[in-house]
């Protein structure tokens, strides 16, 4: 595996699945107390986090760690020292850099400059960690089926980044459904297609939200505007609703036992229906609590424990 958790372009489908074979295993059963005893592991974060943030550490210290929380405000970062100066002292002191940032060119330099393993939790293009604990989510509620079908509706963001390459790269179907102008990136939809050849997952990007769902077993959606886009908001909400909103009346269209994801903090009323998001085929926490697992799999797998 590689030394550092950017996105998955450098990884393979068994890589993968041994961080969620592992991760499912800590849930079943219990973490090694003892697996990170004696690391350190600094969280820079540039943007707020409730799950990542408290999924990292929880980890951490279940495995036996300790952590450094390095908000950006009170780095030299902050007064214009250079990215691969912090990445090559930091590399001094700590033993892995979780980074969540604004943009992804950051990371990339981070990761670039440091010799120490460094693991994206969230940049404007990407959100692997939260992938990792989609798919595990997945593979849990999934049960015996031979093939899982997952359905993304709205906007074409890091989070979807994300969940197209791993669905591509392990084999899940995926169809994203977003409005004209808020697509997924071609060259994420060039490399979905080139991954699925390999895999037989099936990818499929449209505008219409009621063809996504077609045999859906999840219907997955995020906010419609993310954290940084505040001014787009009323521009963005005209587009996005009522047609990419996730109602009772869409879940229907789905498979019968379809589930409802969400990576929050969601708005209810806007990319979902309140009915939806608290309902019955809602699994929201499970797929929260999830990020702990995967986050603590992930270490290990980069750490050697």
């Amino acid at each position: 595996m590689e030394k550092n958790f950017i996105e998955f372009s450098n990884m393979k489908k068994e890589e993968v699945l041994e961080i969620i074979k592992l991760a499912l295993k800590f849930k079943r059963d219990s973490y090694p107390s003892n697996a990170l005893k004696g690391k350190i592991i600094a969280l820079i974060f540039e943007k707020p986090s409730t799950r990542t943030r408290v999924s990292f550490t929880s980890a951490i210290y279940k495995l036996g760690g300790e952590t450094i929380f390095l908000p950006s405000t009170e780095l030299q970062l902050s007064r214009g020292e250079p990215i691969k100066d912090t990445a090559r002292v930091l590399s001094r002191y700590v033993d892995a850099i979780v980074a969540r940032v604004v943009s992804h060119s950051t990371i990339v330099e981070l990761a670039n400059h440091s010799s120490v393993p460094v693991i994206n939790a969230l940049t404007d293009k990407h959100h692997p960690c939260q992938a990792l604990a989609d798919l595990m989510t997945m593979m849990e509620y999934g049960g015996d089926k031979e093939r899982l079908k997952v359905a993304y509706i709205g906007d074409g963001n890091n989070v979807c980044n994300s969940l197209v390459q791993i669905c591509a790269l392990v084999g899940v179907d995926i169809s994203v459904a977003s409005p004209r102008g808020y697509e997924v990136d071609e060259t994420i939809k060039a490399q979905a297609f080139s991954w699925a050849k390999l895999s037989g997952a099936k990818v499929e990007f449209t505008n219409d939200p009621e063809v996504a769902v077609r045999d859906a077993d999840f219907i997955y959606t995020d906010v419609f505007v993310s954290m940084g886009q505040e001014l787009e908001r009323e521009i963005k909400l005209k587009v996005f609703i009522p047609r990419y909103q996730v109602t009772e009346t869409l879940m229907r269209l789905a498979k019968p036992d379809v589930k409802f994801m969400h990576c929050m903090p969601m708005k209810r009323g806007e990319e979902v229906e309140e009915r939806v998001a608290d309902g019955p085929s809602s699994i929201i926490i499970n797929q929260a609590e999830n990020r702990m697992h995967t986050s603590a799999a992930l270490l290990c797998k980069l750490l050697g424990c």
